[in-house]
Formats: structure tokens, sequence, C-alpha cells
């Protein structure tokens, strides 16, 4: 499809953003409700959270907008996505903060520097880092955070071999769900970055991603049992899940 002549508000791209995931994520708004549920029962407004490898604002903008006294941070390293995210996470007035980082860069945690975070999150994100560079995100948080913050971490994670049923029966229905979504109207990947790509003022943001991700090659998956001793060696003091559907899980840490 041409998308050239298809202007959207970025609260529009966004919608079209969390249509084209759900269809990648099923139950995705069930997986977001655990995050908002935790947060609620674990902190007290005011607090602040950082949303790592934030996209265009998806979860940030749910954390917001479920609490009213709240203020976010959101990290992501994609061009196209920080510029969608700075621009609806600004219907949130001073609360909500967007900041150009590299996960995979040692210091990409200075920018925090000073800061006190409450809690940390991420969506579907994080599988891009390989389980070196996750163990060293890890690490950052484990040495940033306080007593008592939590962290918590939505994605796929893939099952390990010996579990070969489990990982045939969630490729199936993740195949099932997409061939829906599709056929409903979702959009596929591409065809949401080419709409992102061809809005006004968006060609040098998108030559720019060209360049930061041209030697970014798929990492391999780190599996639920890496990412709970990864943040146990990272010095949180309780690790484990608070959501899973298949293969699709909620990671949680305490700092």
């Amino acid at each position: 499809m041409n998308y050239t002549a298809i202007a959207l508000s970025p609260r529009a791209l966004l919608e079209r953003w969390d249509a084209q995931q759900t269809a990648y994520v099923a139950h995705r708004e069930l997986r977001f409700r655990s995050m908002l549920d935790v947060l609620r029962l674990h902190l007290t407004e005011p607090f602040h959270v950082l949303d790592l490898a934030c996209g265009p604002g998806s979860l940030a903008d749910r954390v917001l907008t479920a609490f009213p006294r709240a203020r976010v941070t959101a990290v992501d390293y994609d061009p196209v996505l920080l510029r969608l995210a700075d621009a609806v996470l600004a219907e949130h007035g001073g609360r909500a903060t967007v900041v150009d980082s590299d996960l995979v860069r040692a210091d990409w945690i200075e920018p925090l520097a000073g800061e006190r975070i409450d809690a940390v999150v991420s969506s579907t994100a994080l599988h891009w880092l390989s389980p070196s560079q996750l163990l060293r995100v890890y690490t950052a948080l484990g040495d940033l955070l306080p007593p008592g913050a939590i962290f918590l971490n939505a994605d796929h994670l893939r099952y390990e071999p010996g579990n070969e049923t489990l990982g045939a029966l969630s490729e199936q229905h993740d195949a099932e769900v997409q061939r829906e979504s599709f056929a409903a109207g979702a959009d596929t990947w591409d065809a949401w970055y080419e709409l992102a790509t061809a809005q006004p003022g968006t060609a040098p943001f998108a030559a720019e991603r060209e360049r930061r991700f041209a030697d970014r090659p798929p990492q391999p998956k780190s599996p639920l049992h890496f990412h709970l001793s990864a943040l146990s060696t990272a010095g949180f003091t309780e690790v484990g899940t608070v959501w899973q559907y298949l293969d699709d899980y909620v990671v949680f840490a305490r700092r």
C-alpha cells in the first residue's frame, strides 16, 4: 500500500501502532493491566517510572493516564519512535521526559544520574538485546534503583529445548492471532513503519534510524530462567513472574 498521502495525528498513529502490536501479542491489554496493577499495589503516588525501550510511548502513555500524579522518563534509540513518543507524551505536560539513549552502550544510564526511579517497565523490546547486553542493563539498573524499587518486563520469552510441544502450540497460536488481526485490518509491522516514515517531516529521522541500526542483527533469545537469574545476579532481592499466557510473560523483580 502507498501511504504517502495518509497524514495522521500522533495519537492516531499510536492507535495504529497498538493495533499492529496486538496482532503480534495476544491479550496485550491484559499484560498491561497486570503491570499497572503491580504499580498501583506496590507504589504510592507520586512516583517516577522509567520506561526502557519505550517505542512510541504506548506503555508510558498508559502509566501516565492511570496515575495522574506519576511521571515517566521514556528511553529509546529509534529516532522515528522517539519523535512519535515525544509528541504523544507531550499531551501529559511536564510529567513525561523522552530521552534518546542506546541500551547497548555502557553509558546509556548517564542521563538518569541523580534521578530517583521507583519502577522500571518495558514491553516487547528487551529481546533485541543479546544475553550479555541484557545482563549489563540489569546490572546498571541494580546500581541505579533504591531498595524497594521494582522492575517489570513484558515480552515473549520462548520455550527452551525440552518444551517442544509448548513451543509449537505458542507458534501456532501466534500465527492464528496474526492471521485474524491482519484480516480485520491491522497493519503488519512493515506496513506500520512505512506509514510512520511517510508522515510529513519524518524522512530525516527515518534516515538516521537506518544509520543507527545498520549493524544490529537479531540477537539470540534469552529464555525466562536467564532473565530471572540475571536479575538476581544484578542485585534484585526477589524475582518471579506476575503474568503468563503461553510464552508471553511479565517478569517481576524487586530491588
